[in-house]
């Protein structure tokens, strides 16, 4: 190889890769287990490509099945995905009713993913049914919001989980794992679909 060949190539590698340091950990992975090895889980995405993430020694499994709004209970955190209503209430797309353990996860209130909706999450009180559904008020740090839970609603709950569901075929998701030295995805925390849920 001539000289000039050989410092193309070498800058080739060095911006190849600062390119595969500097990039990104996904926001979320989805897919369905293929395999798992010692605490690395392999995941076969729907969307995406294939993807390995390592759980680390404290990481929680957590179990994620449907839902009902009878399971909706006072002083349950829960999470509420919702579209702003004329009175002022939020109308609830999407109720997940979070483990005790997960107590104050993203308390608050906040844009949602969709265009005009809301999330807010923090502690269910006062539920008094309607004509329309079910009236909560979620209380967090700062303020309330009263939420409508219709029959249209989804509803989840999340249930402490352990590492023998992580099997080939089941359901997971992953959110925000952390991206090791190395490379390789990393995180404490995975779910896991009970039934058919996906999670």
């Amino acid at each position: 190889m001539t000289p000039f060949k050989t410092v193309v190539a070498s800058a080739f590698a060095l911006v190849f890769g600062a390119s595969l340091a500097t990039a990104q950990a996904p926001q979320v992975i989805h897919g369905a287990i293929d395999k798992v090895e010692g605490a690395t889980v392999f995941i076969k995405q729907a969307q995406g490509p294939d993807l390995s993430v390592k759980l680390l020694d404290n990481a929680n499994v957590f179990g994620v099945k449907a839902a009902t709004i009878a399971d909706v209970k006072s002083n349950d955190f829960i999470g509420v995905g919702a579209m702003p209503q004329p009175d002022g209430s939020q109308k609830a797309i999407q109720v997940t009713i979070f483990a005790e353990s997960q107590r104050g996860t993203g308390e608050g209130f906040r844009p949602w993913d969709r265009p005009g909706s809301t999330m807010t999450n923090g502690t269910a009180s006062d539920l008094v049914s309607s004509v329309n559904g079910q009236v909560v008020m979620v209380k967090y740090k700062g303020g309330e919001q009263k939420i409508v839970i219709g029959p249209d609603a989804k509803i989840r709950m999340y249930v402490p989980g352990t590492r023998d569901q992580l099997k080939p075929g089941a359901q997971v998701s992953v959110f925000r794992p952390e991206k090791a030295s190395d490379g390789s995805l990393q995180s404490a925390r995975i779910n896991v679909g009970i039934g058919n849920m996906m999670p």
